[in-house]
């Protein structure tokens, strides 16, 4: 496996890898020096042709961690405001010897484009593309999971899995990379992912997808959730008009106070709340909830940085094994041993 573009395929064994690597690497940021020379004299480009803050800060700080150099690359000032295209700019990175690429791009599969074109001999990091994947935050989501589920357990993070965790991804569904991601790495894990949205913010096909899919938030709660990650509103994707209104969308498919409470009264004491960030306060989570003590959203930006540090040396020192041909069935847990 050469590059990390979707959690769709990915399989189990490459995904346990990428999750018990980010444990060691999570114990390099715990060192006074929180340096590994892995990396060192390799470059690694950050190429965002979208506005990131959490993704590009990460990726710069677990590449400069493992000592590698990095170059950041932003659409905006350079040659592609005057029309460079994604072509060309690969081709410019390739003269510079580029051994990384992460990108982040408006149009979905464009990743899957550079990796496969031949015009660069790197490594490609899928970091957003359009309403595609996110595979690495699917992955530091999974990894906040895990050490969740492991600590009430007592047992090691390490080789586990995500088995038998009820999952409830709630929100913007169909302009959402991070749904898509979760939803394939996770069933891959061995969770059961129900997917909570108005009709009008479901993708088609959503069917087809391994997953439940409810349109009321509250029965999903009462059945019973080990987590909840709550979606971001994305307006800025939306042409029209997906729900009457801000306090309607809050009311029936927010995780606002009166929800937060409802954990506590269903018995739910260890049930946590995730978001990808950047949160809407007020509507899609309240700031009670996303303050509380249940939310897990700075642990995922603390833990951005191990798994994308993970990712980052297993595939620049080939420690990924081979995905499956296109159209096999990745094996389930039950099927792999660990």
């Amino acid at each position: 496996m050469r590059h990390l573009l979707a959690t769709e395929g990915l399989s189990l064994e490459n995904a346990v890898r990428i999750l018990d690597t980010a444990e060691e690497m999570a114990a390099v940021g715990e060192r006074e020096i929180k340096k590994l020379p892995a990396l060192r004299g390799r470059t690694v480009v950050n190429l965002f042709f979208e506005d990131s803050t959490r993704t590009r800060i990460s990726f710069e700080a677990a590449a400069k961690r493992l000592s590698a150099d990095v170059i950041n690359f932003a659409a905006k000032g350079s040659s592609v405001s005057k029309g460079e295209s994604l072509k060309d700019t690969a081709q410019t990175l390739e003269a510079m010897s580029a051994d990384a690429v992460v990108i982040r791009h408006w149009a979905s599969g464009a990743p899957h484009r550079l990796a496969e074109s031949g015009w660069i001999n790197a490594a490609v990091i899928n970091a957003g593309d359009g309403t595609h994947e996110h595979p690495t935050q699917a992955l530091l989501d999974a990894f906040t999971l895990r050490r969740h589920w492991s600590r009430l357990a007592g047992t090691p993070s390490a080789g586990g899995n995500l088995a038998g965790m009820r999952i409830a991804v709630a929100g913007d569904v169909l302009h959402s990379r991070v749904a898509r991601s979760n939803v394939w790495l996770l069933q891959t894990l061995g969770a059961s992912v129900t997917l909570v949205a108005p009709p009008t913010l479901l993708p088609v096909g959503v069917e087809a997808w391994p997953c439940e899919v409810s349109y009321d938030l509250d029965s999903v709660l009462d059945r019973g959730v080990d987590a909840i990650m709550m979606l971001r509103v994305q307006a800025e994707r939306m042409q029209a008009s997906f729900f009457p209104s801000p306090r309607e969308y809050s009311r029936r498919w927010g995780f606002d106070d009166a929800r937060l409470a409802r954990l506590d009264e269903l018995g739910l004491a260890d049930t946590v709340i995730l978001h990808p960030g950047p949160m809407n306060r007020g509507l899609e989570i309240s700031s009670a909830a996303a303050d509380s003590p249940r939310s897990t959203v700075l642990a995922q930006v603390r833990n951005g940085v191990s798994v994308r540090m993970a990712a980052l040396y297993l595939l620049l020192s080939g420690n990924l094994h081979p995905e499956p041909a296109p159209g096999h069935r990745a094996a389930t847990t039950s099927e792999t041993a660990l």
